[in-house]
């Protein structure tokens, strides 16, 4: 499903009320879902509406009378006079015909349920003063909160917290998801998001042209590899991964394991001569083969039977990685490059991206997290104020050639063509040692059986995190491997595929 920021929704309004629905209609339908949405959260008891001056007041205001009509008990408090309500806004108040309670938090009480009308998703400035304290106040409350459009203090496109932010129990927001509802620190305080439609066509996607979407199977379902009944293991790729020395073996084998999990038809792992009996031991469907050096490493690919290859997990960090990645992007293989062989490039980065760009083959993943992402794009950095995650990875992919995906509990993956796709699936165990080395697996897998790189990138975040979920509390790396069935099996029956 397509993500809007906050410009690409105010251009959605403005397109439905060109189209000939008026913006009051629109304001009438979002009101509506938000008192539908308040009757399931809570079924009685009293209800507090707090508002804000603009549009997400006005949208309180509706619901306030829809609820009160209903028979719900209902107040409001108001952050400003009636009188200096604008627009819709003020339509929507002389529809409340009864008192609005001063805006002092003292005049919140103890309802069953305060409905966050404050302030909307394109909050641009830091939340302090009245607004800062009754936001405190909401929190402090012990109520359940249900959140109109956002919670209060979040910007919905950088998904920051402005000065203070409500904490919501669930969130109504409407036509389309917007950044904040996926990303950290924005997404811990939406509580459960649902999507209402409040009659904006969908055509109006067609001039917009959104670029962000929701990483899940209705994005790139099409792409997803299905094997043939009339295929072979040849056909679904092959991939070769690099192993470390005999001290650092593990990491590539978990990728190696990934990626024939995710589908490929053959993986290899080129392994030291040190390390090739530890490999050969510990591996049974993953051949090995002995490499040393890089002129091995490049006569191994004199077989173009290798299409894919996944460099980083324990590789070692120097100039052999460094020539090992640029041995494969001249031999114009698909390529996933994490750990080692990102920090490998820490102090020549464009380096690296020259020789991405210089390359004929357009399937390249960086994998970085948060530790390893600065080390390419220093001034980049997550200590960045203002700057959103989807933002700093959309940079990184231009300016790299590459794709480009920042592991976190909000993973976002962008194309050098602006697209980029944000996670919000993956459980907190999965943050555990080993985890990244599958995922860069995965995506070879991916990349092995023909998948473009940004859906291979953005299909391998989301079977990881269903392949986390499927494992529960207590995951270890190894875990994930064997739970990658089950989540192809979920994969083939959203998308109607017999097995």
């Amino acid at each position: 499903m397509e993500v809007l920021t906050n410009a690409e929704m105010q251009r959605a309004d403005q397109l439905s009320i060109a189209a000939g629905t008026p913006g009051f209609k629109l304001m009438l339908s979002a009101g509506q879902a938000v008192a539908e949405a308040a009757n399931a959260l809570v079924e009685e008891g009293p209800i507090l509406i707090v508002a804000g001056p603009g549009n997400n007041g006005g949208d309180g205001f509706v619901a306030a009378a829809e609820l009160a009509a209903q028979g719900r008990e209902v107040s409001v408090i108001l952050m400003c006079e009636r009188d200096q309500l604008q627009g819709d806004a003020a339509s929507a108040a002389r529809g409340w015909k009864y008192p609005v309670l001063p805006f002092n938090p003292q005049a919140i009480g103890k309802p069953a349920l305060i409905i966050d009308a404050l302030f909307g998703a394109g909050l641009s400035r830091t939340v302090d003063g009245e607004a800062g304290a009754m936001i405190e106040a909401i929190n402090a409350n012990g109520a359940p909160v249900l959140a109109v459009a956002l919670p209060s203090g979040i910007n919905g496109t950088s998904a920051a917290v402005m000065g203070a932010a409500v904490n919501a129990t669930e969130t109504v927001t409407f036509f389309r998801k917007k950044p904040a509802h996926l990303l950290l620190p924005g997404r811990m305080h939406c509580g459960r998001v649902r999507v209402a439609d409040i009659g904006i066509d969908a055509q109006v996607l067609d001039e917009i042209a959104p670029q962000i979407f929701e990483n899940d199977p209705d994005f790139w379902g099409a792409a997803f590899p299905v094997p043939r009944i009339d295929g072979h293991k040849f056909a679904r790729g092959h991939v070769l991964a690099v192993s470390g020395d005999a001290a650092a073996t593990g990491a590539a084998r978990l990728a190696a394991r990934g990626a024939l999990r995710a589908g490929a038809g053959l993986v290899t792992l080129a392994t030291p001569r040190d390390a090739l009996a530890i490999n050969a031991g510990a591996l049974t469907a993953v051949m090995v083969r002995p490499v040393d050096t890089v002129v091995e490493f490049g006569e191994l690919l004199g077989d173009r039977r290798y299409n894919t290859c996944v460099i980083g997990p324990g590789a070692g960090v120097g100039e052999r990685s460094c020539d090992l990645v640029h041995t494969a992007l001249t031999a114009q293989r698909h390529l996933v490059l994490d750990a080692d062989a990102l920090t490998s490039f820490a102090a020549t980065p464009e380096r690296l991206f020259e020789s991405i760009k210089s390359s004929q083959d357009n399937a390249v993943v960086l994998t970085p997290h948060e530790g390893e992402f600065p080390r390419l794009f220093s001034d980049l950095s997550n200590k960045h104020p203002g700057r959103s995650k989807l933002e700093r990875v959309r940079t990184a992919a231009e300016r790299s050639g590459a794709v480009v995906l920042l592991k976190g509990p909000d993973t976002t993956v962008a194309a050098p063509d602006g697209r980029a796709t944000i996670a919000a699936n993956a459980p907190p165990w999965l943050a555990t040692a080993g985890a990244g080395d599958v995922l860069s697996g995965i995506i070879a897998g991916l990349l092995a059986q023909g998948v473009p790189a940004f859906e291979a990138a953005s299909i391998g975040v989301w079977m990881h995190g269903e392949a986390a979920s499927e494992a529960g509390p207590g995951l270890i790396a190894e875990d994930l491997t064997e739970t990658l069935p089950a989540v192809h099996r979920r994969i083939y029956d959203a998308l109607g595929v017999e097995y």
